[in-house]
């Protein structure tokens, strides 16, 4: 193993420790998040009951479906194997279990029962989330996953195909004055804390002049491509508020003393992420809507507290929601 991807590994446990912590000592999550709202689903997130990663197997009696299978291009089907880029952050999404090594979440569940259905055996490296959609295009990985957002900007050069829907939102202390962001005006002067090169970075960079059209100061955008530094930094206030998923930011705070979820802001579909123009999406959508009528669908969201975060269909590269 090389030393960044110890470095790496470390510091994703090290996320899911501060996450998980504050959970060790409560009898069980409430049904919302401290401020009184829902969560996704209408209940607290399965992986945050007592602190633990849920670890029910819900891939294992996925079985093949030979018209999906057939979709796919003659080379994969005689290979029967890709190779998939994971991002591992904290759950809902992509962690690691306490051994360090074998890496679980909703997107591997996905991704894994997906495969399934194709005939396929994945190839599963794990890459930062920053350079996954670059690789992608050099065609060092077949496929890529890391709750991608399907915005119109990265349907321009990568192809989605789609299996929930999430989006961006906010978390603050319970101490802050914040008590919705409905505009990004109300961030002005306060420093935002979110993960780098994720749509949350790209939204905030792009209306940095919403502040100075409304005469005043300019927010500060602080990016992490450590899970673990961006809380702490909301912890001890070096950040005032932190931008990130819905479903994310709802986990993580329900497993911190002293954090609220305050709203949804902007939802958005999320998929497996392709090369512009992949053979593979076809294939890929028919395997996510076998997988919705088979039951194996709701299992998986079920497991991962993210009902509220299903779709009634696979599509490929939709329209950006507005």
């Amino acid at each position: 193993m090389s030393r960044s991807r110890s470095l790496s590994r470390s510091r994703n446990l090290a996320a899911f420790a501060l996450i998980t912590a504050a959970a060790l000592g409560l009898t069980a999550c409430g049904s919302g998040d401290p401020g009184g709202t829902e969560p996704a689903g209408g209940a607290a997130p399965a992986a945050g009951q007592k602190g633990k990663i849920p670890t029910a197997d819900v891939v294992s009696a996925v079985r093949k479906d030979e018209a999906a299978a057939a979709l796919l291009p003659a080379d994969v089907r005689a290979s029967g194997t890709l190779t998939i880029a994971t991002s591992v952050g904290t759950p809902p999404g992509a962690t690691y279990l306490e051994d360090g090594k074998t890496v679980v979440g909703q997107d591997v569940d996905f991704a894994d029962a997906a495969a399934k259905v194709l005939g396929l055996k994945l190839k599963r490296e794990v890459a930062a989330f920053e350079v996954i959609l670059p690789a992608l295009d050099s065609g060092k990985y077949d496929l890529g996953t890391g709750n991608f957002g399907v915005t119109d900007a990265r349907r321009k050069t990568i192809d989605f195909v789609t299996y929930i829907n999430d989006g961006q939102g906010f978390a603050v202390r319970k101490d802050s004055k914040l008590a919705s962001v409905t505009d990004l005006a109300q961030l002005c002067g306060l420093n935002v804390a979110t993960g780098a090169g994720t749509t949350f970075e790209a939204t905030l960079e792009q209306n940095k002049a919403t502040c100075e059209d409304a005469g005043k100061k300019p927010y500060e955008v602080q990016t992490y491509s450590d899970q673990g530094a961006l809380w702490i930094s909301l912890q001890q206030g070096r950040s005032d508020v932190v931008m990130s998923t819905i479903n994310g930011l709802r986990y993580a705070v329900g497993q911190q003393e002293g954090l609220k979820f305050l709203n949804e802001y902007h939802r958005l579909d999320v998929g497996f992420a392709f090369k512009k123009g992949t053979p593979l999406a076809p294939a890929f959508q028919a395997a996510v809507n076998r997988l919705k009528k088979d039951g194996t669908y709701d299992r998986i969201l079920a497991k991962w507290g993210t009902t509220g975060s299903g779709i009634e269909q696979s599509q490929i590269s939709p329209p950006e929601h507005k």
